[in-house]
């Protein structure tokens, strides 16, 4: 699997030139941090993306996601991650603005 610093590199570049303004709101492990994906719909919600469990994942080379909160008040997401932070030091978190859902990443459904 790509190291995370580069598929985030490459994710952030791709939503700015699209014209969303995407950043990196916290940088965890380079190589193998997870990647939590928060998008601000522009209108007082968020949405949240964490990495789909291991078990969906298979053996696929792709990252994949899941929704886990859905355009919800911001403080929530805050929490989430807060709450994630504390098990796992090494996360990082996209931050881009998005009126839409579509964040070009494969979402699964659990």
């Amino acid at each position: 699997m790509l190291r995370s610093d580069l598929w985030i590199s490459a994710f952030v570049r791709r939503h700015n030139n699209l014209g969303h303004l995407c950043v990196v709101a916290r940088k965890g492990d380079p190589i193998a941090g997870q990647i939590f994906l928060e998008i601000d719909h522009l209108n007082g919600t968020v949405s949240l993306l964490t990495p789909a469990p291991a078990a969906l994942r298979g053996d696929s080379e792709d990252r994949l996601f899941q929704r886990r909160l859905d355009r919800v008040e911001p403080l929530r997401v805050r929490e989430r991650i807060a709450q994630e932070q504390k098990f796992d030091p090494d996360l990082w978190v996209v931050s881009v603005e998005l009126r839409e859902d579509d964040l070009g990443v494969t979402e699964v459904s659990v």
